[in-house]
Parts: C-alpha cells; structure tokens; sequence
C-alpha cells in the first residue's frame, strides 16, 4: 500500500455497511463499482472487514491559524482530519486577525490548498472583528476565490435581533447560511458549567438550558420572516432538539448540529474540576445526550460538527476559572459516533454517512463532498476498520491540543484509509502524503 501511481483498487469492503465490493480509483475520480474488478498497474488494497465510507465533512472546525499557531495551524489541524477520516473541514473565523474580510479568508483558503491534506473552506465571521456591532463584508467573502458560504461569529452569539436578521436577510444573495452560536450573553456572565444539581454541589456558575432555547427560538422565527438558511452550532440540550424539531415540522429553513463530545459526556466529570472537561456550550445530563441521540437518529439534528478547539497547554493546565474553553475532536469524532449511535443501535453506517458527510456537504454547498460511492463520483473516501479498537493518547494525534476530553478511554473503529480527490493522504492507519498537487499552489 505504498506509492502513487493515480490508480487504486480497492477490493471487498463493505460499501456503507452493506454488501462486499471494489472500488476501481482513477484520476481522482471512482472509475467503477462492482464485483471481481481488476485494473493494470492498480494498486490493489484489501478492504476485507473494512467499510467504504464518503470522506467526512466537518461544518465547524477551528484551525487558529492566522494568529494563534501556538494552539494550531492550518497544516497541523488538516492532518489530524485526514487522520480523522476527513477530506473537508470548514475553518471558523474566531483567528487573529478575524475572518471577516476577503484577504482573510484567501489566506485561510490557501494555507488549506497548501497543505493539500484535505479541502479547507474558511467561514467568514457575520459582524466586524466579531464585536457583533456591524456586519463583516459578506458579500466580498462570498465572491473571493473562498467562496464563502457559511458565516458564523461562533464563539460569541450574535445577539442583537436587527443584527441577526439583517446577516439573515445578506446571505440569501449568494445561498449563504448564518451559523449562529446559540447563547444570550446576559443568562451567562461568569457561567463556568451546566446550571444544574452539580453546578449547585460544587458551588460553579451555572449556564443554564434556556441561555441557548431562548436563541434557538428567537432565531428560527428570524430565519422563517425573512425566509434565509439558518444553522444552528453545537446544541446541548434537549430543549433545543425541541425547538428544532418544531421549526422543521413548519417547514423553516433550520439545520443544526451536535458534537461528539455532548453525545457521550456529562456535567457530571466535571466533579474532577479537570479543565479538559470545560467548553462551551457546557456539557449538559444525561437526559440530554438521551436527547441529543434522539435527534441525531430522527433527522432532527442534520450533522455531527466537532467544534475541534486545541489550546496550547497552559491554557488547560490550570484552575477551572481562568482554563479556556474547548475540546479536540478531529482524530476522535468517528469512533465516539461509532460508540454513541451505532454500537447502540440507533445508526446504521448508511446514517452515519449522512450526517458525518452529505447532510455537512449541502449545508456547506460542496458540490464535490459528501457524494454518493458511484461511479463518476469524485473520489473522496475513506476505509474504516469497524472492530479495532484504541486507547485515546492526546500525545500521538497530529493536532497540537493535547485537550481530549476521551483520554485513556478505549474508543471503537479506526480510519484505515483516506482518499482526497482520489489520493491517499492516509494509509494503512498513518499519514502518507498530500494531495500531490498541493506544493505547486501560489500564493495569488
């Protein structure tokens, strides 16, 4: 499995968990699909035991660069994505400077066409410097060589009303989506956790539910009035799916996402007061993830987004209060799905794919990602070894953050494989090379 010759054969994996085939990979595309292929000079790899997927799209990644290369950088955080099963991650503007200008986002642009791990596609902040005051040049983002679709001030909420409808009312020009980081600043000054019965034990500020239900609401009916794509970023709470699944049933213009780690973890660790365990927005109760599962299976919640937020170490090393906020989840994120929804029962790998990938596609308006494996198809997939089984080492992945919340924990399935645009940026489980056009990208 080693070498590049721009054709690969891929023999007996199982495509979307269904039936054993081969996948014929020519110039970047998947020639074709069937039983019993062979093709001269292929490199043949044997997918026995392994699942064929579509390489996954992330709808909300933090890659730090410019301005923060100390916590990561374009290069580091794209190839924890490969490494993660990922051929497209969308970088979130919250860098220094902010990403709320068309240079901006061309920087971002090129780094990730640079490093040729996988496809970067910058989000473009909504207001200027993220002060949430006045809105950021829309318009000029969209129509750089990024080609901006989604914006997003995450980290901070866009709170004014006015505000938000009038990025609403911006984005339809071009079929953008505002992605909105759903939380009223005022139900949350000096909030260190979830509100709730642990909050009160260990004497923390709580964050409660309605700081992020009350802007999910207000928001949808924004989205509804003007008729404009809303996404709504990391939900937490079941009060929230709720919200969602009623917009969805009239019919408003809304998707949404969930992290791995609100799938899987609970307020409840952060009894430890180990600050690996504080982001935002917090982690919630079990009855929580219960709903958070719920949502995901039923179509309520469209995407799995993993907020991947590295911190340098002395940012985490610290007392709970001054600790930033924020996990990895790029290396991570398909095993905890793995664990949450398909070893409970509740996803097939056909479900996964659709919201690790297609659902993440369209949102994101990529046209070459989240493709069904068809011939014809641009070749952007991923072989996934289903029965492995590892032990989370924050010290072996490829980003810089050494914040895993899921460390020492033992994690199902394992990306054996990626393939970008026909080229394996990962083999046999370990980085290979970029995409071998990537070294020739200018700068202009």
């Amino acid at each position: 499995m080693a070498g590049n010759t721009g054709t690969y054969l891929i023999r007996g994996a199982s495509i979307l968990g269904g039936e054993p085939a081969d996948l014929l990979i020519r110039d970047g595309v998947i020639a074709e699909t069937g039983t019993g292929l062979s093709a001269e000079g292929a490199i043949v790899i044997d997918g026995a035991g392994l699942v064929a997927l579509p390489g996954m799209v992330d709808v909300h990644t933090h890659l730090r660069e410019p301005g923060r290369e100390d916590a990561e950088t374009v290069e580091t955080g794209t190839r924890a994505a490969a490494l993660g099963g990922y051929t497209a991650v969308h970088a979130m503007a919250n860098s220094t400077p902010v990403a709320d200008t068309a240079g901006v986002v061309e920087q971002v642009y090129t780094l990730g066409q640079k490093a040729g791990w996988v496809d970067v596609r910058p989000v473009g902040a909504v207001t200027v410097g993220l002060a949430g005051e006045q809105l950021a040049e829309l318009g000029a983002m969209a129509d750089s060589r990024a080609r901006v679709r989604m914006f997003s001030d995450d980290g901070i909420c866009v709170h004014d009303p006015v505000l938000m409808r009038r990025a609403l009312e911006y984005v339809k020009a071009f079929d953008g989506v505002v992605a909105q980081h759903a939380q009223e600043p005022r139900l949350t000054a000096g909030a260190q956790m979830n509100e709730g019965e642990v909050s009160a034990v260990l004497g923390l500020a709580g964050w409660p539910a309605v700081a992020e239900e009350s802007i999910i609401a207000r928001d949808v009916l924004l989205a509804q009035h003007v008729r404009s794509r809303l996404h709504v970023c990391h939900v937490s709470t079941a009060g929230s799916v709720e919200i969602i699944r009623w917009a969805k049933e009239r019919g408003i213009n809304v998707t949404a996402e969930v992290t791995p780690h609100h799938l899987l973890l609970t307020d409840d660790l952060v009894r430890s007061y180990d600050p690996v365990y504080k982001v935002n927005p917090p982690l919630r109760t079990d009855a929580d993830v219960q709903a958070l599962r719920a949502g995901l299976a039923d179509g309520t919640i469209d995407v799995v987004g993993t907020d991947h937020a590295p911190h340098p170490s002395e940012h985490k090393e610290c007392e709970w209060a001054r600790a930033a906020m924020g996990m990895t989840g790029l290396e991570t994120a398909l095993s905890v799905v793995q664990h949450t929804m398909i070893e409970t029962g509740l996803f097939t790998w056909a479900d996964f794919a659709r919201v690790t990938s297609a659902a993440a596609a369209k949102i994101g308006r990529l046209e070459d990602q989240g493709r069904p494996l068809e011939a014809g198809e641009p070749a952007n997939v991923i072989l996934v070894d289903p029965a492995a089984r590892w032990t989370v080492e924050p010290s072996r992945m490829a980003t810089m953050g050494r914040n895993s919340p899921f460390k020492g924990m033992e994690l199902p399935g394992k990306v054996v494989a990626t393939f970008f645009k026909g080229h394996p940026t990962v083999l046999d489980g370990a980085l290979n090379t970029p995409y071998p056009h990537a070294a020739s990208v200018g700068a202009a």
